[in-house]
């Protein structure tokens, strides 16, 4: 085995490695591109590309079965090997410090759901869905995992950015509160000292819209930051998500009193997946990975059902 790989240095392993990735793109019982259209395609010679293939299946990434006439159509594939194959490592993707159980069956859903696939996924925490969008703009993430809001703000603000994967109401979080460190208090009033955290377009945009008219200070903080201030009384209030259980069971809280921040929550209720267009690559993986696994993953999580493993 160990000389079969080595022969993808020959030039036939040069040209399986560019069939590998035509290959990815092709269902398991469809027929595959004759040899004269690989040839056309990647300029190689009749031999290169019949040799080519014979590697694949040497290396056990392709099952291939001749049915005359018809062609040659594509019995199995390692979606894995394949990957290794084509030099396409595994995907890394950015997502929300796993701090509740929702996202931490968020996070075990996609790991999954992609092994279901033979395909390895790496996950990276990071605070701020602003963040993660500029990494993933930047190319140092392959995708980033943010609310449906937060998506559709930076699709906005950075070109080229699209959402390739959504998974429904109550993926991201159940839905945000206010809540207070007073626990006599029930709604924003004027003179109240409020925590925003602007890297956080649903955390911020909420708490702008709760604000709206009254006369209060903001004070800029990091998402991870509000419930201690709110427990120290540096603050009086601060819009933080109902999944996170400390918060919930040690301080007072309240629906919101502005309608617009109401409406917004159901959009920052969304888990998103946010890919740059112009990566072709990572479209092609990201076909594979099924919404309904990471949703069946995620309640199992949230309902004790599993551990998370991510």
């Amino acid at each position: 085995m160990t000389r079969t790989w080595e022969s993808l240095y020959s030039k036939n392993g040069l040209a399986a490695k560019y069939i590998a990735r035509e290959i990815l793109k092709i269902e398991n019982q469809e027929r595959i591109p004759r040899v004269t259209d690989f040839c056309d395609r990647l300029s190689l010679g009749r031999g290169t590309v019949q040799g080519a293939l014979k590697l694949l299946e040497g290396l056990d990434a392709i099952e291939l079965a001749s049915r005359g006439h018809l062609g040659t159509f594509l019995l199995n594939k390692d979606v894995s090997v394949l990957s290794d194959i084509a030099d396409i490592g595994p995907l890394i993707g950015a997502m929300p410090l796993p701090y509740s159980k929702k996202y931490e069956g968020l996070a075990t859903g996609i790991v999954d759901a992609f092994g279901s696939t033979n395909k390895r996924v790496s996950l990276a925490y990071m605070r701020g869905a602003s963040t993660r969008l500029e990494a993933l703009k930047t190319r140092r993430y392959d995708f980033a995992i943010v609310s449906r809001m937060a998506a559709e703000d930076g699709i906005k603000n950075h070109k080229g950015l699209e959402i390739i994967k959504s998974f429904g109401l109550g993926t991201y979080v159940s839905g945000h509160k206010v809540f207070f460190a007073d626990p006599s208090n029930t709604q924003i009033k004027s003179g109240m000292r409020i925590g925003i955290d602007r890297s956080s377009p649903d955390q911020s945009m909420c708490t702008l819209y709760e604000c709206e008219g009254i006369d209060v200070a903001l004070v800029d903080l990091n998402y991870m930051q509000l419930f201690q201030m709110l427990k120290e009384k540096q603050i009086d209030a601060a819009v933080w998500n109902k999944d996170e259980v400390q918060s919930v069971e040690m301080l007072s809280s309240a629906d919101f009193q502005s309608g617009k921040a109401r409406e917004l929550t159901k959009l920052t209720s969304e888990a998103t997946i946010v890919i740059d267009s112009t990566r072709s690559e990572v479209i092609e993986q990201m076909a594979l990975l099924d919404a309904g696994i990471v949703r069946g993953v995620q309640r199992k999580v949230e309902n004790g059902e599993r551990f998370p493993q991510y």
